[in-house]
């Protein structure tokens, strides 16, 4: 059983969400955040990165960012930039990003099925991040920004999606990332017939979100029995065969110094290399890798029986490229927390991963091949954990089209 329950969002009027609209907190500086937001009194940024309306150099954990973010939340309600609806409703929103295109649910998920594990997870949180949601989400009295759920499609929800975006919506705007975000506010009998559809659905899977729901979960705990609505968090809910998973790259620094033929050869000693173009960086198959060394792109290929395919988490392309490379030839044991390591979301693309290497910043970069939705899958039923950094979703849900206050 799945719980998605309707809500009374809080929203911007038609005239003001485009201002109001922001990206996610997690996928841009302070310094960006408060770029985008300047002249803009409306965005969303002064809720989700507050720290932007205080002295540069705060410290983003300071209280004073907390009560910042509730003060700032308090203030768009009260200029209009946030109303909420008088009736609880399920929403749809609907992202287009070139050919591609997903609609999801948007309602209120279970924090007992979250803690129960009726919401399946794959990514281990961090203390310090999970402290930081639990603070922010607990000083606004709100879900400000959605879980990114998925679910395995069904075929009654995806008519009864179909034939309710066929309504005329009530936003439909394109960001400067050339996103297109179209978003419908269901009545009383489709909110209805779509929350018995999903009590029919076995499992959610938390697809981005991990820190955002575990302190949900932490601030329901915290403010149980006063009579708020925080038994439930805020979400928007994908069935799996729209999801859109890009690469989440490497890039490593040799912290011995060596040279090219020294990694070379160490490389060729775990896997089968050959030199190609940048254009063919890029993997189109599981067990390949884009390597960039040196000025050079190699296609690395994974030899059979060097990885344990049977398991779900040792046979991920991103298990087998911390196995195999990062950590006997670089060293690294902990992916987390080593400073000789770094992420980069495919979305950037190999010329990204290029100047990270020839800026000298770091030693080589690896281009991995997406992690599939059946491979999450897979991990969460199984009650195993991925490594950190397996997944990049995009697109992004667009921050401050809906708020679920408690």
């Amino acid at each position: 059983m799945a719980i998605v329950r309707p809500f009374r969002a809080h929203r911007p009027p038609v005239t003001e969400v485009a201002r109001v609209a922001s990206p996610p907190y997690d996928v841009i500086s302070t310094a960006e955040a408060r770029a985008l937001a300047e002249g803009n009194p409306a965005s969303f940024l002064h809720v989700s990165r507050p720290e932007i309306d205080l002295p540069v150099g705060t410290d983003d954990h300071a209280d004073a960012v907390y009560e910042k973010g509730a003060e700032n939340l308090a203030a768009l309600v009260a200029a209009g930039a946030l109303a909420q609806d008088a009736e609880p409703h399920l929403y749809l929103y609907a992202q287009t990003m070139g050919a591609h295109r997903q609609v999801g649910v948007v309602g209120c998920a279970s924090v007992a099925e979250y803690v129960s594990d009726g919401i399946k997870k794959h990514e281990k949180t961090r203390a310090d991040k999970e402290d930081d949601r639990t603070r922010h989400i607990d000083a606004l009295g709100a879900h400000d920004e959605p879980v990114f759920l998925t679910y395995r499609a069904t075929p009654a929800i995806d008519a009864l999606v179909a034939e309710a975006t066929k309504a005329r919506p009530v936003y439909d705007f394109t960001t400067a990332d050339g996103v297109g975000h179209t978003l419908w506010v269901l009545g009383r009998a489709a909110s209805d017939a779509l929350e018995s559809l999903f009590a029919d659905v076995a499992a959610l899977y938390v697809a981005d979100g991990h820190h955002r729901s575990a302190a949900a979960a932490r601030v329901h705990a915290d403010r149980k029995g006063d009579g708020g609505e925080h038994d439930v968090f805020l979400a928007v809910v994908f069935p799996h065969d729209q999801m859109q998973i890009l690469s989440y790259n490497r890039v490593v620094r040799d912290r011995d110094g060596r040279g090219e033929a020294a990694l070379l050869a160490r490389l060729r000693d775990a896997l089968d290399l050959d030199p190609v173009a940048r254009e063919a960086a890029a993997p189109t198959e599981p067990r390949t890798f884009g390597v960039y060394l040196g000025g050079q792109w190699y296609r690395a290929r994974v030899r059979p029986g060097s990885f344990d395919a049977k398991d779900p988490v040792a046979s991920l392309d991103c298990s087998i490229c911390q196995d195999q490379i990062l950590g006997p030839i670089f060293g690294v044991a902990d992916p987390r927390r080593d400073k000789h390591v770094d992420f980069v979301g495919g979305i950037r693309g190999a010329a990204e991963l290029e100047r990270r290497v020839s800026s000298g910043e770091f030693t080589l970069a690896v281009h991995l091949f997406p992690t599939q939705i059946g491979e999450l899958f897979s991990v969460s039923d199984a009650g195993l954990l991925m490594p950190p950094k397996s997944t990049w979703f995009e697109p992004k849900l667009r921050s401050g089209l809906f708020v679920h206050t408690f």
